[in-house]
């Protein structure tokens, strides 16, 4: 196929799921909501027992949420992947003369402008509850850059995991089963140094951590080290096996 063809496959498929934002606002709304609810409940019902040296405990928080909202956003790739195959309308797809990896991709990339999205109203939340980042304007843009490449990677996890499930709730289920612990088990909420030393050796080590550290560091103005080039290592990694993976489950599934 011609690389050409792809891209303009790939940008018709992204128009059909970003026309349908306006049309389905709720999508949106409650994207938002769950984000939201773990920014109020940390910041003013948790907030005042945990310690976080060098910062205010809601500049340590949001950094955190913001990774979170990106990395919840692949079960939403994975929920909306499975609806379409249930529907048959991928069958459809199938029919037509296109790029078999238009369909992938333009879900994943319409996933990531859709969680941009809540990124950019989940700092105005942030702002609004007290949240005030150091870190320069190109720091800043940095660290949205950064989650949404994860959102990116997190997308296809998603994509990998609709097609190696037949219903979508199995999706629904499996794609939080692995994100929970990822998510919690990390320095989003609480410092990791506060973890049992077992845990701890998880929680540091692991790419959602990562990613958090990161970002924190470059919201802040705090030293960055070497976080951003692990957290990119990481996302890149997880996409250069993530898609192949989906390429070939989604031939398999398709015939």
């Amino acid at each position: 196929m011609n690389p050409a063809r792809a891209v303009r496959d790939s940008g018709i498929i992204l128009w059909r799921q970003l026309v349908q934002l306006p049309r389905i606002p709720e999508v949106l709304v409650f994207a938002l909501i769950q984000p939201v609810m773990f920014v109020l409940l940390f910041r003013y019902v948790f907030g005042g027992a945990i310690a976080t040296p060098g910062a205010t405990y809601v500049n340590f928080l949001m950094p955190g949420v913001f990774a979170q909202t990106v990395a919840f956003g692949a079960v939403a790739s994975g929920i909306g992947v499975a609806e379409d195959l249930k529907r048959g309308i991928i069958d459809r797809f199938r029919a037509l003369p296109m790029a078999r990896s238009a369909v992938l991709v333009g879900r994943t990339v319409s996933d990531l402008v859709r969680n941009a999205a809540v990124v950019g109203l989940m700092y105005a939340v942030g702002v609004a509850v007290g949240f005030r980042p150091e870190g320069s304007v190109w720091a800043q843009l940095l660290a949205f850059a950064l989650l949404l490449l994860t959102s990116f990677a997190f997308s296809w996890i998603g994509v990998v995991i609709a097609l190696s499930m037949k219903t979508v709730e199995a999706v629904q289920s499996a794609g939080f089963i692995w994100l929970f612990p990822l998510t919690f088990a990390s320095s989003a909420f609480v410092p990791t140094d506060s973890m049992p030393d077992w845990l701890q050796a998880f929680a540091v080590n692991q790419p959602f951590t990562v990613v958090v550290d990161a970002t924190r560091a470059l919201f802040l103005d705090q030293p960055v080290g070497n976080q951003v080039w692990l957290a990119l290592a990481w996302m890149v990694g997880i996409v250069a096996v993530m898609i192949p993976l989906a390429t070939r489950q989604y031939r398999r599934r398709n015939g």
